[in-house]
């Protein structure tokens, strides 16, 4: 189930998301053993950045969360295109630089064995919060529907995959569906009508994205934060 959140601004849709994963995040802290950390997830792109720097001046137990994403592109942490990057110069500032980053990409290893070994690393848990973004094809994380490994990312019970995206660059990592699927808190940040028209199909009727599939999964709960 997907709750829509719709805000006049994006300011007004930034405070409201940053005290909503803030709340998650420190449930998730309050109920954790003393030497444990809490995974949070987040996601690339443009759309984040200022909520990045608004959540990091957040006071909570940074020094308790391991920071991952749900996906990156496979390329060096110095390309713009990295997801890593924009994480370390927005996200992990403030309060939030006592958080341990947890990358998901190392181009001096072989994709596929790196992946392999992603997979079978039991201290690489899943997260407990997540924050996703969408594309306006209805894609997740970097679960596309037009990439040859859409049957593998919407099927597999592993964690993570690597998908190759026939309209977007980069051969990617990513959390899988079914890993997804498995997060207790559920975040969207989205903007614009086309986006917001994706994502009410998607609620509406099946179709061949990743965001309907999660929207249609009957124990997988969203929260989706939307501003025009």
């Amino acid at each position: 189930m997907i709750r829509l959140h719709a805000f006049d601004n994006m300011r007004a849709q930034q405070d409201a998301l940053v005290q909503a994963v803030s709340d998650a995040l420190q449930s998730s802290l309050t109920t954790r053993t003393d030497a444990a950390h809490v995974t949070f997830a987040v996601s690339g792109g443009t759309s984040p950045c200022l909520f990045f720097q608004a959540l990091s001046r957040r006071a909570l137990d940074w020094a308790h969360v391991n920071v991952t994403l749900v996906d990156d592109r496979w390329v060096p942490l110095i390309h713009p295109d990295s997801n890593a990057r924009l994480v370390q110069n927005t996200l992990l500032q403030n309060a939030a630089r006592e958080a341990t980053f947890q990358p998901l990409v190392n181009v001096d290893q072989a994709p596929n064995a790196y992946v392999v070994g992603l997979n079978e690393n039991t201290s690489r848990t899943l997260p407990d919060v997540a924050v996703l973004g969408m594309g306006e094809d209805g894609h997740i994380a970097s679960i596309f529907s037009d990439a040859p490994q859409w049957d593998l990312a919407t099927l597999t019970s592993e964690r993570y995959i690597l998908v190759q995206p026939r309209k977007a660059p980069h051969l990617r990592i990513s959390l899988s569906l079914s890993a997804l699927k498995q997060i207790s808190r559920l975040f969207l940040l989205i903007s614009g009508q086309p986006k917001l028209d994706v994502l009410r199909a998607a609620i509406q009727y099946p179709q061949h994205n990743a965001i309907s599939k999660l929207a249609n999964d009957i124990g997988v709960n969203v929260d989706a934060y939307w501003c025009a």
